[in-house]
């Protein structure tokens, strides 16, 4: 299946710049889903979050890094994103299918990167790779104040060496 677009950075600003609580519509919402997906791929975008996430947002990592399952606030997302953007470069967002129904957006992705910094005590491999997952977000007041992903861990730890090897 073609992805629906690739995010490209140019967009992600113009509708970043656009302001808080803008998400009014079912098409405001995936874009904004959209954007908040794509600050993995692009750390200059997380100073939008304010104009992305409400306050007290939260968000649900099944599975987090370490296997389980975890529920973190905004600070530990900013903290896991840049962590991620420490590890990784080269990182290719694509969006591969968006559903809206009531306050929530299901957006299924695709992220291509390449490891080039250290990543769970593994050392820079500066291997691409490429992983899925889909994020649920939930929005309040034109922002998203929940969100809910499932990703797969298994097969981005397969590819960096860390599983199954």
């Amino acid at each position: 299946m073609k992805p629906i677009r690739t995010i490209a950075v140019a967009s992600l600003l113009a509708v970043a710049l656009t302001g808080a609580a803008w998400a009014t519509t079912m098409d405001d919402q995936k874009e904004l889903s959209a954007q908040a997906i794509g600050m993995w791929g692009d750390a200059s975008l997380m100073d939008r979050i304010g104009d992305t996430l409400a306050d007290g947002y939260m968000n649900h990592q099944v599975p987090d890094v370490n296997g389980g399952t975890q529920t973190i606030d905004e600070a530990a997302w900013i903290e896991l994103l840049d962590g991620f953007h420490q590890s990784f470069s080269d990182v290719s967002v694509e969006i591969l299918q968006q559903i809206g129904e009531g306050d929530r957006v299901a957006t299924r992705w695709r992220f291509t990167a390449t490891q080039t910094g250290t990543y769970l005590g593994l050392a820079p491999t500066d291997q691409t790779i490429s992983w899925t997952g889909i994020q649920i977000d939930r929005f309040e007041d034109g922002l998203i104040a929940e969100s809910w992903v499932n990703w797969d861990m298994y097969g981005m730890f397969e590819q960096l060496g860390l599983v199954g090897q």
